[in-house]
């Protein structure tokens, strides 16, 4: 029985997986309400946040936690907000003492790498190693406000980079185009809503490297452009356009990730394909992976929507499944690195 803790930003969370049976329980604590009025998480409130809300979620989980045995302690230890993180990492440092159990230091990207494969897990738990490895070597993308990743999971676990964003992530360029936009935060979900009316084809945004074999991400440039377009707009305009405008801007979004994967796919031969990250949740690109998927006859797995954002549920999983990417701590030297990065083996 592995708990995992997970507070990198703004989510505090706990859950409890068992390798017999998966999942036990899951506990999520959202702070999106505090932070809206500011247009995006500030630090020090979401490190006091998790401050407040741990004491009380421990307390609502304690008669399960009593009725099983804990075995180990997993807790993100980055990338995220350093003080966010100090958090969670010094809660399971103090569980750890308390039960005397193995404490492990999971990396968070790492996680939302193999998140996808929870639902594989909980298909048949006894023969899941097996059923992994008939799906690797693994390409998966993980796509969120602060990342953008495509990468490959090898047969012994490793995780390979393939393409990176070399400037904002696609959920950044989410979130910087809704502001542009006067829409509340966050934006990729107010953008999804307002696109569903829109034409996706009405305003031309950039795909960068577009015309390029090269395997990288860029939406920086997007964003500029559709700074300039709604500069030569006057409001009456905005609010005409804006749907379409919603449409064509995460159209461009969407074409961009899809076309470095199959850049990607047709470079080296994979026997599954993933999609992860909070970005994951939109309908579009879920939409466009499916069919990337049964156009190259591959199976497709995808993160629950509980398990895309911030959640101890991946983090407890990957302490499971993720040998290479987990810091077994006995003597509670466990420490938190706010810029570790996929392929960081700790």
């Amino acid at each position: 029985m592995i708990l995992g803790v997970e507070s990198s930003c703004d989510e505090s969370s706990l859950a409890i997986f068992d390798p017999s049976i998966g999942l036990c329980g899951e506990w999520v604590h959202s702070q999106i309400n505090i932070h809206k009025s500011y247009g995006g998480v500030v630090p020090d409130l979401a490190s006091r946040e998790h401050l407040i809300n741990f004491p009380f979620m421990l307390q609502q989980i304690s008669q399960q936690l009593s009725d099983n045995k804990i075995s180990k302690v997993a807790v993100t230890c980055g990338p995220g907000l350093s003080g966010c993180l100090a958090m969670g990492v010094a809660l399971a440092k103090s569980l750890s003492l308390y039960w005397d159990i193995p404490l492990a230091g999971v990396n968070h990207l790492r996680a939302h790498s193999f998140s996808p494969f929870i639902n594989l897990h909980k298909e048949n738990p006894d023969k899941f190693s097996e059923n992994l490895d008939q799906l690797l070597p693994h390409l998966g993308l993980i796509v969120s406000g602060g990342n953008t990743i495509l990468f490959e999971i090898r047969n012994d676990l490793a995780i390979h980079v393939v393409a990176q964003t070399v400037d904002d992530a696609a959920g950044e360029a989410f979130d910087k185009g809704s502001k542009l936009l006067g829409l509340e935060y966050p934006g990729g979900p107010m953008i999804e809503k307002l696109a569903t009316s829109g034409d996706n084809k009405k305003f031309k945004f950039p795909r960068a490297f577009s015309g390029s074999n090269e395997i990288k991400f860029s939406f920086s440039g997007l964003k500029t452009s559709l700074r300039y377009a709604l500069e030569k707009m006057d409001d009456k305009e905005l609010a005409k356009s804006l749907s379409d405008i919603c449409a064509s801007y995460q159209e461009a979004i969407v074409d961009a990730l899809i076309l470095k994967t199959k850049q990607a796919l047709v470079k080296n031969q994979y026997k599954s394909i993933g999609l992860s990250g909070g970005v994951a949740n939109n309908q579009k690109l879920r939409s466009e992976f499916e069919n990337l998927a049964e156009n190259y006859r591959l199976p497709f797995y995808l993160a629950n929507p509980e398990h895309t954002g911030d959640n101890a549920a991946m983090i407890a999983f990957a302490a499971y499944v993720d040998r290479l990417g987990v810091k077994e701590s006995q003597d509670f030297d466990l420490s938190f690195y706010p810029s570790l990065t996929l392929d960081d083996n700790m």
